[in-house]
């Protein structure tokens, strides 16, 4: 090829590189992927912390929660709060915000209870606590948060 053949070639080859703009994927990564397989849209992946017993921290993580299904829209973001140690109160079947746990539940949260707390409840009081029926049990409280994070969860503990 001669040098004008080769500058006609570079020379298209540039302008159809430059026309067309690089060739990306738009898709989330595969841990994320995982990570909410109900929100299959979701862009923001968050798991909230509640280690705590204090029924204003609850509301608190409850009113965390409510704020980002408003802000992203409940396709578009996946929350998850994890209970453990004293946090489980928030899902005894009793607690006072049960009617709003039930609420974010139908709006696509999740909530995981550690079952190692709940082991130890039991051994210490000879009964096992009556847990809210969406909340899921997990073996380890702290352990599945690590879970979470590595599948691309961003932990918060308001």
């Amino acid at each position: 090829m001669n040098k004008r053949g080769l500058f006609f070639f570079l020379s298209i080859l540039a302008l159809t590189s430059f026309a067309t703009g690089p060739v990306t994927a738009q898709t989330r990564p595969a841990k994320q992927d995982a990570a909410a397989p109900d929100k299959p849209f979701a862009e923001h992946f968050i798991a909230l912390q509640l280690s705590d017993s204090d029924p204003k921290k609850e509301r608190l993580v409850l009113s965390v929660a409510s704020n980002l299904l408003k802000a992203y829209g409940p396709d578009k973001v996946a929350v998850e709060v994890v209970t453990f140690g004293p946090g489980v109160d928030l899902l005894r079947d009793t607690n006072e915000h049960r009617a709003l746990v039930d609420s974010l539940v139908t709006q696509g949260v999740r909530f995981s209870v550690c079952g190692n707390t709940l082991d130890t409840i039991e051994r210490d009081t000879g009964k096992r606590p009556a847990i809210n029926p969406h909340a899921v049990e997990v073996q380890v409280g702290v352990g599945h948060l690590l879970d979470l994070t590595e599948r691309g969860f961003t932990i918060v503990r308001p």
